[in-house]
């Protein structure tokens, strides 16, 4: 049992032959990019000299005139809306009769919840909690706020 052994000779003439291949191809490549970008340069307009920015001066700012006068007034939140409701009415009122209350003058409109009732409950727990002794909400018994005085 020989086992042939392969020459390193044998290797190095198929590498050298594969390398002398490979340089040919990347001697030529280089020159065919030369050629397109000669070529892509020659059919671009000749440059027109520009004056130079710094000495040239730019037209001041001026600023636009607002389209009204009076500030635009801001959409209330729920939030903000229920508080205002309680202040003016006085009654502890759920978050149901709120949502009702607030939509039918016109404070503030659900965009479209399915619960609008269970987040403005959410938001006022969350208020009371968060600021404590300055939150506008006071709650009153299970599920019922009015505004703190």
């Amino acid at each position: 049992m020989t086992k042939t052994k392969t020459t390193p000779k044998a290797k190095t003439s198929t590498t050298t032959a594969k390398a002398a291949k490979s340089a040919k191809a990347k001697a030529s490549k280089p020159a065919e990019k030369k050629t397109k970008a000669v070529e892509h340069t020659s059919d671009a307009p000749e440059a027109q000299p520009q004056a130079n920015d710094a000495t040239t001066p730019k037209a001041p700012r001026t600023k636009k005139a607002q389209a009204s006068a009076e500030p635009k007034v801001k959409k209330l939140s729920a939030l903000d809306a229920a508080a205002q409701l309680l202040a003016e009415t006085g009654a502890p009122m759920n978050c149901k009769e709120l949502i009702d209350a607030i939509a039918a003058k016109g404070y503030w409109t659900s965009p479209g919840g399915k619960t609008p009732h269970a987040t403005l409950y959410s938001a006022i727990l969350r208020e009371i909690s968060a600021k404590g002794n300055d939150a506008r909400f006071a709650k009153t018994e299970r599920g019922k706020f009015a505004a703190k005085s």
